[in-house]
């Protein structure tokens, strides 16, 4: 995960849309505690802030050293550089003890994890039946109708780019079978629904493109997603002048849950869905489940 965003870690950290406050108010008003979160692959410490708030200590990791360097520095908050082969000790040594997190986060990072070994994480590092997994996405960008357009058509030409683990952004996580008890108060583990927007040029708009793993890809590939004719179509729907500043909107997607009691085992399971703008895929995760 860390190289394919490398090259792009200053545009990753100037455009990303930040998350709504909402999202966390409602995370963390489901943690019985609030003394300590992880958050898992931080990037650029996007989530860091609104959790340094609620939690009196927070650790963010990450295997990109580069991402990390443009995380915000806060006082409660430590960032650890951890390899992708760090053992769970490594885990316990760099993070917390067995037992002690209150809340464990993905943020639009939960389809790049090996699930089943960072599930066996979570498991050890969470409070016992009382600590949460919260994961989740934002979606594709929406403006209006004109500029959405011109978007799905670079989109679909950008998915020979991306690589396959992705997709599960395009399904909003939906496909993947959770692990976890849904929290108190809610009936299941999502996804929930969440909005985040953020103010643009068209110039901010297409450089959040530029940040885009699969720009980068396609790129080495000798493929400039962004041509001349692209742009120009992004243009004339943004509606001739670059400088106009509009708003746009990104959905945000949850997956939330609490540790499960004993007696869960591992199966594997297979599904097949129809992902956003009619992307078909067929994927298979290892998984928990009861006896």
């Amino acid at each position: 995960m860390a190289n394919l965003f490398l090259k792009q870690a200053k545009q990753y950290a100037a455009t990303r849309p930040a998350y709504p406050p909402e999202l966390f108010e409602f995370i963390s008003s489901k943690t019985a505690r609030h003394d300590l979160a992880w958050d898992v692959g931080t990037g650029n410490g996007q989530a860091i802030p609104p959790l340094a708030k609620l939690y009196k200590e927070v650790v963010g990791t990450d295997t990109s050293e580069q991402q990390l360097s443009y995380a915000p520095r806060l006082p409660n908050v430590r960032y650890v550089h951890t390899p992708p082969d760090l053992p769970l000790a490594g885990i316990h040594a760099a993070v917390a003890p067995p037992g002690s997190a209150d809340l464990v986060t993905v943020a639009q990072a939960f389809h790049w994890l090996d699930l089943p070994r960072f599930y066996s994480q979570v498991r050890s590092l969470l409070r016992p039946q009382q600590g949460v997994l919260a994961a989740w996405c934002y979606t594709e960008p929406c403006v209006d109708a004109t500029v959405d357009d011109a978007f799905w058509r670079l989109y679909n030409r950008s998915q020979p780019y991306w690589a396959p683990n992705r997709r599960m952004v395009d399904d909003r996580y939906s496909g993947v079978e959770f692990p976890f008890d849904p929290v108190d108060g809610e009936t299941h583990t999502g996804p929930f629904e969440f909005s985040t927007k953020r103010a643009m040029d068209l110039d901010a708009y297409l450089t959040y493109i530029t940040s885009w793993s699969a720009y980068q890809t396609a790129k080495e590939k000798g493929v400039e997603l962004l041509d001349e004719a692209t742009v120009g179509e992004f243009v004339d729907a943004w509606g001739g002048d670059r400088e106009v500043v509009r708003t746009v909107r990104y959905p945000v997607f949850l997956r939330i849950g609490k540790v499960q009691a004993t007696g869960k085992m591992w199966r594997t399971s297979s599904y097949h869905s129809n992902g956003a703008n009619g992307v078909s895929r067929t994927r298979t995760y290892a998984l928990f489940h009861g006896r």
